[in-house]
């Protein structure tokens, strides 16, 4: 255990100076998908990746309590054997039916389609090819597989290009890409990187936890908004964001699709979703379909905030507003902590991050915006970063 040494250290210390540790934070209370209630203050919430606000759907609410009543508390087995009940049939169901294609397969987080998916996708003496940006559960997909990893540049379609061109012709190949990256918020040229791969016989993974619900004319991704519907190979998204509950799923028009239950271990060997869990889901995406009015009202308040925040001097992680992720970018460790307590002392929540988590080494606040937040909070959420902002030097007073 020596190992985690530094790492304790790093914590104690920043424990000792009197902060709040940011990675361990207590909600005493939710009060709706905005509003939370944090070491006995209302606080505005803007970094829960709740982005279409179903939490508090009482459709939602309603379907995980009858589901409670009706199947119990969980399933106690995989998908595999006795854990595959009404509710999951219906969850994938509603998969189908809003993103358009005739394979659904949920798994129990987001983190497990993304290791499920890609570990078994590829196999041995075949390629991987990814973003270096790419989130956690990509990479940890790579590594429990048995392929070769190839990455390229962050977002660079001719990096992505050439790296293929080197690749043997006969390989099997699977180019793994997200519509939106979490930690700054932009968004991937899915587009040029999708005619890219194609050219060189790759199959294609879009990951769209983070576009899910509000891009495109149904809500389906990056990928729908780019005109793609119909050349991606594999989505994959999770029930977190948009969709307000938890688990993870893959879509695909593949033909032998259904063949991934039969080989996948993070689908094999995990208990399934408990019921109520599944139930909440499937009426959520359900609800998704004909979110218009959310997904309007979501893109406002993005625009908002970001162009709220440029204005008053603050450094964002995108020029504009492309996502519902706003990251304030910050100078070094000791600027982000002390921005980010005193937008809680204020009333304020949103996530620090940090290396390793972060690109390139970059400390940053990341706000998420949720359709439910109203203009007042906006307002609130502004005043506070300035006050923040001219009490910590990051803005001049």
């Amino acid at each position: 255990m020596s190992k985690f040494d530094a790492l304790i250290a790093e914590r104690q210390a920043l424990l000792d100076s009197g902060v709040t540790d940011p990675f361990s934070i207590v909600m005493d209370a939710v009060k709706s998908p905005t509003e939370a209630v944090i070491r006995g203050k209302d606080t505005i919430l803007l970094g829960t990746y709740n982005y279409m606000g179903m939490t508090f759907d009482p459709d939602v609410i309603r379907a995980g309590k009858d589901a409670l009543d009706q199947f119990g508390s969980g399933t106690n087995g995989s998908r595999m054997l006795n854990g595959t009940f009404r509710d999951h049939m219906g969850v994938e169901q509603a998969l189908r039916d809003f993103y358009g294609m005739a394979g659904a397969i949920v798994f129990s987080t987001g983190y497990m389609a993304n290791l499920g998916m890609i570990s078994t996708l590829a196999g041995k003496g075949e390629y991987v090819i990814l973003d270096a940006d790419s989130h956690a559960s990509i990479y940890d997909g790579c590594k429990q597989g048995v392929a070769e990893i190839v990455r390229f540049r962050h977002n660079s379609v001719e990096d992505l290009d050439k790296r293929l061109g080197r690749l043997p012709a006969d390989a099997g190949k699977l180019v793994v890409l997200e519509g939106v990256y979490s930690m700054v918020g932009d968004i991937a040229p899915l587009k040029e990187m999708v005619a890219a791969s194609k050219k060189h016989g790759a199959m294609v993974l879009v990951d769209e936890a983070h576009s899910m619900g509000f891009f495109g004319a149904n809500g389906r991704g990056v990928y729908e908004e780019q005109g793609l519907e119909g050349q991606v190979d594999f989505v994959v998204g999770t029930f977190s964001k948009s969709v307000g509950t938890v688990g993870g799923f893959c879509v695909s028009d593949h033909p032998k699709f259904e063949a991934i239950r039969l080989a996948c271990r993070p689908y094999i060997f995990t208990a399934s979703l408990p019921p109520s869990v599944v139930a909440t889901a499937e009426t959520s995406v359900r609800k998704l379909m004909h979110a218009h009015g959310k997904r309007e009202q979501l893109w406002k308040n993005a625009r908002r905030l970001h162009g709220g925040l440029v204005q008053m001097g603050f450094r964002l992680g995108t020029e504009t507003p492309d996502s519902a992720i706003v990251a304030v970018m910050l100078e070094d460790q000791e600027q982000a902590v002390a921005m980010w307590q005193t937008l809680l002392d204020r009333g304020l929540y949103v996530n620090m991050a940090r290396p390793p988590a972060t690109p390139m080494g970059t400390y940053l606040l990341r706000c998420s915006l949720c359709a439910e937040h109203s203009d007042a909070q906006i307002d609130a959420v502004l005043a506070m970063f300035r006050a923040a902002g001219e009490a910590t030097g990051v803005l001049p007073g």
